[in-house]
């Protein structure tokens, strides 16, 4: 199965526009988070953007996130 190469986006960040390249998967999943936490996509990128630590990408960051949320999900599922 070969997965597709990342998608570039535009999110708002405190005003300025930026791109954003994620694989669909992280996309579906980033948008999946936001909604359960009825906040729009580019304030959660934000909140993930202030928080990040200065050398770790914001992409990355995204991904780090998205992957966090996910296991918390499972924990709690499991639980």
């Amino acid at each position: 199965m070969t997965t597709p190469g990342p998608t570039k986006r535009s999110l708002t960040l405190q005003g300025h526009r930026t791109s954003v390249s994620l694989e669909e998967p992280f996309w579906q999943e980033f948008r999946q988070a936001a909604a359960r936490r009825a906040q729009p996509l580019n304030a959660l990128a934000a909140q993930i953007d202030a928080t990040r630590p200065a050398e770790l990408g914001l992409a990355s960051a995204i991904r780090l996130f998205v992957l966090e949320d996910l296991r918390t999900r499972l924990a709690a599922k499991d639980a």
